[in-house]
């Protein structure tokens, strides 16, 4: 049966040497880089993609070890938290080991090109995800889940989180002590602080905060608005999260708005979006320009395409791309995201995009199966860590677009799939990674793929 058997890769790469020197101009995706990805994609590229076999397969996975640190760390907490393994090596080599790297994983599939880094690569994340505990005493803690636990490492400053939410988490924390407020136990449900959930618009400077409780009473809640608002009038939302359920989940299903309007607008690349609470939106502001850039470069949109958007979020991926082609369905499993989504093409005043509640695999199977010849030009799909499900990938072969934009947080999974679709009619054409997440083993990548002609 088609595509009945999972394909893996293994084997890890060896620790790499540093090698080579980046140029400045290697971390901006300029006019001039972007046209030379597409002059490289539109020639050689395509005749080395398409020398590869449907036999071949990586031979590695995403490393994520890297040199121990050696002295002090710059951050006290990198060793227990886990999140920055890259903290104490130099940027430009943090660069060069992840572009190393992801050239070793995809060598099978195409070429990749150079790595698109960031300028200021600390304090970048404007989502920020405060787990709650407590210390000596019962006294509040925030911090994050060491790697691979649920064990919390508390966390004074954190060196990618948006600076104005760590004062603000700070300042929670004391006042959780003046309310004489209890931080959540894991271990016996008891408490009623769970999470603290921060999310910072980079242009309009909007900050929301959600508070994630086990009880939707907070004692004293006007007198603790009160003070949390004169202490940061900064803040433009204030949300109360009930989730009193014994799971893993950070948010409940209820929600109770204290002040504004429960979520916050952001503007990019000249659009406006609405951000609430539980919707997906790009961590890293400043490299998500960078990354729907490549998008646009690699998509070399002529204006008569028929596009869809799978796992869309809040649709911004879509509505960047909304003024190059013909049409554009966005598709999304999460009913806020799609209502977020729906309201900013409303607000951004877009007619040629509509959004779908429903799992994209379904939804393209569905396409298929009406045997609507050309009714999908380019699917953009960017799944999560877990990558595309085989599910997904059978709808997608049986949709058959022409070309396929893959927009990758993994790179294990994204070879995975890679293989998947090379051995099923697509070739790789070129990959382009964006360091999404300076500090840490992580790395986005686009992937731009094509259909195999039947004489080819």
């Amino acid at each position: 049966m088609l595509l009945s058997k999972k394909i893996k890769t293994k084997d890890h790469i060896q620790p790499l040497k540093k090698t080579g020197t980046r140029t400045k101009d290697s971390t901006k995706p300029s006019k001039e880089r972007l046209n030379h990805i597409r002059t490289q994609v539109s020639k050689g590229t395509q005749d080395q993609a398409s020398s590869i076999t449907q036999e071949q397969s990586s031979n590695a996975t995403w490393n994520k070890d890297v040199p121990p640190c050696k002295g002090k760390s710059r951050c006290p907490c990198s060793r227990d938290c886990g999140a920055c393994q890259m903290i104490d090596i130099p940027y430009q080599e943090q660069l060069q080991i992840k572009q190393r790297r992801l050239s070793a994983l995809l060598k099978p599939f195409c070429s990749v090109q150079p790595i698109i880094g960031m300028e200021n690569p600390l304090h970048y994340r404007a989502k920020v995800h405060a787990v709650m505990t407590h210390g000596r005493g019962g006294v509040p803690l925030a911090g994050t889940y060491k790697e691979g636990t649920h064990e919390v490492v508390p966390i004074e400053n954190c060196l990618i989180e948006e600076e104005r939410a760590g004062k603000i988490i700070r300042t929670i924390l004391q006042l959780m002590k003046d309310f004489k407020y209890r931080a959540y136990d894991e271990d016996n449900g008891y408490g009623l602080f769970r999470h603290i959930l921060i999310r910072v618009g980079k242009e309009s400077g909007e900050i929301l905060v959600v508070l994630v409780l086990t009880s939707p009473i907070l004692p004293s809640k006007n007198h603790f608005v009160r003070a949390l608002r004169a202490a940061h009038p900064e803040i433009t939302s204030l949300v109360l999260n009930i989730n009193d359920k014994r799971t893993s989940m950070v948010l409940g299903e209820r929600e109770k708005i204290l002040f504004g309007k429960g979520a916050i607008t952001d503007d990019l690349m000249g659009m406006h979006f609405k951000i609430s609470p539980a919707s997906f939106y790009q961590v890293n502001p400043t490299q998500t320009v960078q990354l729907y850039e490549t998008v646009l470069s690699l998509g070399a949109f002529r204006g008569t395409e028929k596009v869809l958007d799978c796992y869309c979020g809040v649709g911004t991926i879509g509505m960047i791309v909304s003024p190059h082609v013909k049409q554009v369905w966005g598709v999304e499993l999460n009913a806020a995201a799609v209502r977020d989504a729906t309201l900013n093409a409303r607000e951004n005043r877009i007619s040629n995009i509509r959004f779908v509640k429903e799992d994209a695999g379904v939804f393209m199977q569905r396409l298929a199966g009406e045997n609507r010849s050309g009714a999908i030009d380019v699917v953009i799909m960017d799944p999560p860590r877990s990558g595309a499900t085989m599910t997904f990938l059978r709808a997608l072969l049986a949709l058959s677009p022409s070309r396929i934009l893959y927009v990758s947080c993994n790179p294990d999974t994204l070879a995975r799939d890679l293989k998947v679709l090379t051995t099923h009619g697509y070739r790789a054409l070129c990959a382009v990674p964006v360091d999404m997440f300076p500090q840490t083993v992580h790395v986005e990548t686009v992937v731009l793929m094509s259909k195999v002609a039947p004489s080819e």
